[in-house]
């Protein structure tokens, strides 16, 4: 906390994720969908998918596999999820989401702030849907969780 997020990063490592035993592949495998919530997709999620099999079975399933982008407009709507895609050499739009996430996604959902951009995240290889992902009430959580699971069947 001393820097602030004041020092650049270069580079991110989960020690001994490769040893870890996962729980839940099978659940995972055997899901109906599975959605990735608009979260820090280097270090929220890519933690989770440095576990052995994670991205074997996400990727054996890709068309069940439903992403929401945390970027919107070119930034983060909380954290450094931003800054963090800047500093690790990824591009920091929905576009830089759907290459993280391609090989394991099939569909990314990107706000209309993007749509512009959706043409661009389809070149990826993934489907892309464009809503309102700001979750500013209840009901547009509610009505981006439905788009979500709709996205996958």
């Amino acid at each position: 906390m001393k820097h602030r997020h004041g020092v650049a990063v270069s580079t991110v490592t989960f020690v001994g994720s490769q040893s870890a035993k996962p729980n839940g592949l099978d659940l995972l495998a055997s899901a109906d969908s599975i959605l990735i919530a608009p979260s820090n997709p280097l270090v929220s999620i890519a933690p989770i998918r440095s576990l052995a099999g994670v991205d074997e079975v996400l990727s054996s399933r890709r068309d069940s596999v439903c992403a929401i982008s945390p970027i919107v407009n070119g930034a983060a709507l909380k954290g450094p999820a931003d800054r963090l895609m800047n500093e690790l050499g990824h591009e920091t739009s929905v576009v830089g989401v759907a290459r993280i996430y391609a090989p394991i996604c099939g569909t990314l959902i990107i706000d209309n702030a993007d749509a512009h951009l959706a043409s661009a995240v389809e070149a990826q290889g993934m489907r892309c849907v464009v809503t309102d992902t700001i979750m500013k009430s209840p009901q547009v959580s509610a009505a981006l969780a439905r788009t979500a699971l709709e996205a996958t069947r």
